[in-house]
């Protein structure tokens, strides 16, 4: 809302993503996402591989932006859900994707809504990730070495096992 209304600053510019889902001969899922922001004035365009198509998005993303804000270490996802708005529409509905975060000290989340499942989770983590930058500075994140980064971490496997909805 904040961004919506002016209160926070864009930390970098959404240009576009692509992502990629294969079934190999094997069996074996892969996903690839590509995705290109603007920092400042300079576009970064990255690739990553991920065990799900919203884990390639994660992964491309932290790669861009890493060097510029090494403090999206911190920033795990703990949780992630996804809701169909009106069943009504089939496949064709929107879904709306519910993600938690944490950087040790606090907990956020996040929604992204579209009927596109793949681009309704686009955009809540990059909200997450956005909104953990911007407030984690004003709290003093710690650093990827401290304890609570690997509490948080510790948080987020534990929640995957506990009742994980699989590669996302």
């Amino acid at each position: 809302m904040r961004k919506v209304f002016g209160g926070r600053k864009e930390l970098f510019h959404r240009c576009g993503f692509r992502v990629i889902c294969e079934r190999r001969e094997d069996g074996t899922m892969t996903s690839e996402a590509t995705i290109k922001v603007r920092l400042g004035d300079r576009e970064v365009h990255t690739a990553a591989d991920g065990k799900g198509p919203v884990g390639a998005i994660d992964n491309a993303l932290r790669k861009a932006l890493a060097e510029l804000y090494p403090d999206i270490r911190n920033i795990v996802l703990t949780d992630y859900k996804v809701r169909v708005l009106d069943s009504s529409y089939g496949t064709a509905s929107d879904v709306r994707v519910l993600i938690e975060s944490s950087d040790g000290q606090a907990n956020w989340g996040t929604v992204g809504v579209s009927h596109n499942i793949i681009e309704a989770s686009y955009q809540a983590l990059l909200d997450a990730i956005e909104y953990g930058l911007t407030e984690g500075k004003h709290r003093g994140a710690k650093d990827a070495h401290g304890s609570s980064a690997q509490n948080a971490r510790k948080q987020g496997a534990e929640s995957a096992r506990g009742g994980g909805s699989g590669s996302v």
